[in-house]
């Protein structure tokens, strides 16, 4: 399985001088941003607009082939990604969209659409609720970013003691404090005696860890009826 990258703020403008104008799938990448970028702020939101373009140079980092086939269908692909993760379908959300409204967004069929999403949710192995690839709107009710093993234990960290979380914020595993109910810039917390094991998301892994394995399209596939 590859180790799943988050992608937010690894592409830097300055990078682009160094790139070759020439490389079809970095032009193609840019393209899609572009398409992505319009159509969230139409359609969606900052949030949505901002995931998807780090997804898409994630996925030109990772040598998907966004050269071939048009710049829409993998737009889409890419939005309907990222939807997938956070319950785009789900009319209790908002924004909330349909797989047929998303497809006739960037004007491709359902079907090319989720074969391009499918590529990239594999290449990803992302899954519902992905920590990594979650709304801010998402994450306090999103178990996956809360569950840490600890001593061989899951524990829920929002439910957690407060000396707890403010250890777990401390050291990343966290992105933020629930007994304290606002984002604080992280501080050393003195030791509780437990080891405290991020759980399941891998955003803290070192180069030379092993990634965490992940069932793809976990729960509830809101998309399902359209999956082939």
């Amino acid at each position: 399985m590859k180790e799943k990258k988050k992608t937010k703020n690894n592409k830097q403008r300055a990078d682009i001088d160094t790139k070759d104008f020439h490389d079809e799938a970095f032009n193609a990448a840019e393209r899609i941003v572009e398409l992505t970028n319009n159509f969230c702020r139409i359609n969606l939101d900052e949030n949505y607009r901002e995931l998807c373009e780090d997804l898409t140079w994630g996925a030109y980092e990772e040598g998907l082939p966004l050269e071939k086939g048009k710049p829409a269908s993998w737009a889409s692909g890419i939005v309907h990604a990222i939807g997938f993760i956070n319950f785009l379908q789900d009319p209790s959300q908002s924004p909330h969209m349909t797989s047929a409204q998303l497809a006739d967004g960037f004007g491709v069929s359902q079907q090319t659409m989720q074969t391009k999403s499918k590529i990239i949710r594999d290449e990803f192995d992302l899954m519902q609720f992905d920590p990594d690839w979650c709304l801010p709107s998402l994450i306090g009710d999103n178990p996956l970013v809360w569950m840490l093993e600890v001593d061989g234990l899951i524990v829920d960290a929002r439910t957690a003691p407060l000396e707890f979380q403010q250890e777990a914020y401390g050291l990343g595993l966290i992105p933020y404090i629930p007994g304290e109910n606002l984002p604080q810039e992280p501080e050393p917390q003195p030791g509780t005696g437990a080891r405290i094991i991020e759980f399941p998301s891998g955003r803290n892994n070192t180069p030379d860890s092993q990634p965490t394995q992940k069932a793809k399209d976990e729960g509830p596939n809101l998309f399902e009826e359209y999956e082939q």
